[in-house]
């Protein structure tokens, strides 16, 4: 059953999938042109990731993801007061960070499935799958360092490094709590600011830096965008262990199957109850020689719901939501953009996939 984030207002009509569709539409012929560019077969790698063709090479219409980053890229252009297409270079670059992100991440999760199809390390092999992810982060600094104003590119290839080093660190500290027996909501909420909210953060802000606004106006969209990160990210946990398959694209409970200390686990397992107990010690328990059964990640589920875990990070994720909107107060922007920024913020929280 999905996750129930009900108290939010809905996004306005069709506003989010058209800020989406802009993301996708704006920066999809980029990307095509510079995953073209890299050495065989990474170029074959990169495109099959982003669903451009099959796993035997041929034109694909696969899910190249929902364009979260390039989208609110492309809006904080708009709150600067500019047209939107000044921020292209900045939505190709945190959309080249982003899939740098998720190749490498696929491989060291053990992830086989992401958007309905087998991961690239699974088709192409890992060594190929960590040289495209390297091949697309260098990618992303070039497209920034071509931006023809010096100081702007200067500042927008600054953020993204910082963005791209929180994100470096937060997988390592991810990475660190499978080996450890209990990791504190307080960490994982760090953790998930620096792995989700500083590239988020500094979606939200390039577009800004892109347009010539001064630093204080692209600081504020960047608050935004971390906390709407942080936000994405415990919906994205929640979606992890209630997600239906068939809209996430991963299997069921797949955080359960890998023991993930996610925000619900972490949330359940510092109660002090008979749930959270006993969902610490299957936990701490190898997994069965026969493998996972349904019945027992049902099990487990039902322990970190029992135990608070699920309550718990629905609410972090609406106050996370209050606060994202909070920090947009005192930008001045155009008539119209502050709603396409709360109708954002409301779509990330209340999105089943």
């Amino acid at each position: 059953m999905p996750h129930s984030l009900l108290a939010v207002p809905p996004s306005r009509g069709g506003v989010v999938p058209a800020l989406l569709a802009e993301g996708r539409e704006v920066t999809g012929s980029h990307l095509r042109e510079l995953a073209a560019r890299l050495a065989p077969p990474m170029d074959a790698v990169a495109a099959y990731h982003f669903g451009w063709i099959d796993q035997h090479g041929d034109p694909s219409a696969g899910d190249a993801g929902k364009a979260v980053r390039p989208a609110l890229a492309l809006l904080s252009a708009r709150a600067a007061g500019a047209a939107a297409e000044v921020a292209a270079p900045g939505a190709v670059a945190v959309e080249l960070v982003h899939n740098f992100s998720l190749l490498h991440d696929d491989l060291m999760d053990g992830d086989t499935t992401r958007r309905h199809r087998p991961t690239a390390w699974t088709v192409h092999g890992p060594s190929q799958a960590i040289l495209t992810g390297d091949a697309l982060l260098t990618l992303a600094v070039d497209v920034l360092t071509r931006v023809p104003e010096p100081e702007i590119a200067r500042r927008a290839t600054a953020r993204l490094s910082s963005a791209t080093r929180g994100l470096i660190d937060g997988q390592a500290q991810d990475l660190s709590f499978e080996a450890r027996v209990s990791v504190g909501v307080e960490e994982c909420l760090a953790m998930e600011g620096r792995k989700t909210g500083d590239l988020l953060g500094c979606s939200a802000a390039i577009g800004a830096v892109l347009a010539g606004a001064d630093e204080p106006t692209a600081d504020r969209l960047h608050t935004f965008g971390h906390d709407l990160g942080l936000a994405f990210q415990a919906v994205d946990d929640l979606l992890g262990i209630w997600g239906a398959e068939e809209r996430t694209g991963k299997p069921r409970w797949s955080d359960l199957r890998r023991r993930k200390k996610s925000l619900p686990v972490a949330a359940a397992l510092e109660r002090d109850c008979p749930a959270a107990r006993r969902l610490a010690d299957l936990y701490a328990e190898p997994e069965p020689p026969e493998g996972e059964t349904e019945d027992r990640l049902a099990h487990l589920a039902e322990l970190v719901e029992e135990a608070g875990g699920r309550s718990w990070t629905e609410d972090k994720a609406r106050a996370l939501y209050r606060s994202a909107l909070g920090a947009l107060d005192g930008v001045d922007m155009p008539f119209g953009v502050r709603e396409e920024f709360t109708a954002f913020a409301a779509f990330v929280i209340g999105r089943d996939n």
